[in-house]
């Protein structure tokens, strides 16, 4: 298990932002407690002490006092029934709060955090970790009152457990002892390591469903339908074992408990007789010792939880990025400068990179943004360079539309409006236009509310790029970064688009970087520069053997 600091300083600040609905919560789970132990204590006084004086005649009868002890009985039903909802209120309260809170923190993280930790998981694994995980934390939050209840309930079952015989509470928080430490080995021994691989397991199986359903046209065309199903069903198999041995856990956990049960009641009676008690006074040892051990199944509860807990904290904390380095620098000015390149650029420059498929053309643009991590010496971006800029600063300064498509299920408006947190109707029709794709919306009916589908398969391909290049333009930026604009696309609407984005660079100023193998876009950049020879880890060395054009 890897160091949790990271994820738990965020639990912490959580659960000290919580710390009021908490406190509430173990309040009343201390309440809940004693007043269950007291109410069946009491009422197993009352029944055999009500039994005793109808068998002793109509004298006992007429002086037994059954009003008090009535009254008492409700008084603990109706308190332990009030304390349970206020506890399971302001803990389920307190616990959804804090997750609403940090999920989104734990997304921040994650998207800020070094680029190979984001581009190493699937979309179905870093969907595990963000709901499954954060879930199994909630219990962190939910049973924070357990310890609580356990020592309230330890305190009246003891101190009524006195009222009979002291050999009585001897045996209730023996019982109480045997519950808890058995429930500890129960759980370390069987449930922590099954909570642990119920966690990874599901989140290999959401990561290879979600790839799987990803490629589903490429499965059916290849006749692999059955392998992918076999692949998922492994998946499912090892999630199947590792919930099953869980359950076993419980399992053995609950008998625990139960021999528990039987263990303080017998011996609280036994001590009861050996002491001489009254009956009475035996029957409200045996039950409270039955609700003391009872009061420590909520710890043993508790710990059935543990390892999915610290395998999702494990989990979580993975996706946390490490502090920043101090001494970042922000960069002043746009100018950007690639040494192995020759290259000073400033806007309104306009750049185009070729070269063949693999050369590291769309890697050194990832580097410059920041989106990979970056190599020493090899750029400079507002004279800074770019391995001590400021991350945010960085890229703050571009607008990038990726060569792969990456849009969400929803409409064209939520689409668009990823670009800034303010962007008005208006600015979203202008940038469907320069993107020649505002005709379209405009005939769907829905406008901008029309619906694009999972990952825009409501659009075509071409559609799809052009989705993402109106969403670019409208993130205000000194750069505009394009992979591939025009890939997809058919002559007339690549050149109407390419005419259009000349016209946009023209009335914004911004610069242009674009990687294309197409002729056509290559025709309204100020310079193009060849990168020749296939990657192999390092820019220099490819950059190395680039050759410089103007275009004709």
């Amino acid at each position: 298990m890897s160091d949790v600091a990271r994820i738990q300083s965020l639990v912490a600040a959580e659960l000290g932002r919580e710390r009021g609905r908490l406190r509430t919560a173990a309040i009343a789970g201390a309440v809940v407690a004693g007043a269950a132990v007291a109410l069946l204590g009491l009422s197993g006084w009352f029944i055999t002490g009500a039994a005793l004086a109808g068998v002793a005649g109509a004298g006992a009868v007429a002086t037994f006092n059954y009003l008090t002890p009535s009254a008492a009985i409700r008084l603990f039903a109706i308190l332990r029934t009030v304390a349970r909802y206020v506890e399971r209120v302001a803990g389920h309260e307190a616990a959804l709060a804090a997750l609403s809170r940090l999920r989104p923190a734990l997304f921040r993280a994650f998207a800020d955090g070094a680029p190979e930790a984001a581009l190493g998981l699937s979309a179905g694994e870093a969907s595990a970790r963000l709901v499954e995980d954060v879930d199994a934390i909630q219990t962190l939050f939910v049973r924070r009152a357990t310890p609580f209840a356990l020592g309230a309930g330890a305190a009246v079952s003891v101190g009524l457990a006195l009222l009979a015989h002291p050999l009585c509470a001897a045996v209730v928080v023996l019982a109480m002892a045997l519950s808890v430490g058995g429930a500890h080995r129960i759980a370390r021994r069987g449930a922590e390591p099954a909570g642990m691989r119920i966690q990874e397991a599901l989140g290999r199986l959401k990561g290879t469903s979600t790839a799987l359903a990803g490629a589903a046209p490429e499965l059916r065309a290849y006749g692999l339908e059955g392998w992918a199903e076999a692949a998922v069903s492994r998946e499912a198999a090892a999630l199947d074992q590792a919930r099953l041995a869980a359950r076993e856990a419980e399992g053995r956990l609950q008998a625990w408990q139960s021999a528990c049960l039987a263990f303080g009641a017998v011996g609280a009676l036994a001590a009861a007789a050996w002491g001489g008690a009254p009956m009475p006074m035996a029957a409200l040892a045996a039950l409270v010792a039955v609700t003391g051990v009872e009061a420590a199944g909520g710890l043993a509860q508790a710990l059935l939880h543990n390892g999915a807990a610290k395998a999702a904290l494990g989990r979580l904390d993975r996706l946390i990025a490490e502090p920043a380095a101090s001494g970042r620098v922000a960069p002043t000015d746009a100018r950007i400068a690639v040494a192995d390149l020759d290259l000073d650029l400033h806007p309104p420059a306009r750049l185009g990179l070729v070269g063949p498929s693999g050369c590291g053309k769309t890697s050194l643009i990832e580097r410059l943004m920041l989106l990979r991590t970056p190599l020493v010496g090899e750029a400079r971006l507002g004279g800074v360079p770019t391995e001590i800029a400021d991350v945010a600063s960085v890229r703050a300064r571009f607008a990038y539309a990726a060569q792969k498509t990456s849009l969400l299920d929803g409409s064209v408006r939520q689409n668009l409006a990823l670009a800034g947190p303010v962007v008005t109707d208006g600015e979203m029709w202008s940038a469907l236009a320069d993107a020649a794709l505002a005709g379209r919306v405009r005939d769907s009916g829905l406008g901008l509310d029309m619906p694009v589908g999972p990952g825009g398969l409501g659009l075509s391909g071409g559609e799809r790029r052009r989705l993402t290049l109106a969403r670019a333009y409208l993130r205000p930026a000194s750069w505009l970064i394009l992979d591939e604009p025009t890939e997809g696309l058919d002559a007339a609407t690549e050149a109407q688009v390419l005419a259009r984005l000349d016209a946009r660079l023209r009335r914004t100023g911004q610069g242009l970087i674009m990687v294309s193998h197409r002729a056509a876009g290559l025709t309204i950049c100020d310079q193009v520069v060849r990168i020749g020879g296939r990657e192999d880890g390092a820019a220099s060395a490819a950059a190395a053997r680039a050759t410089r054009r103007e275009p004709a």
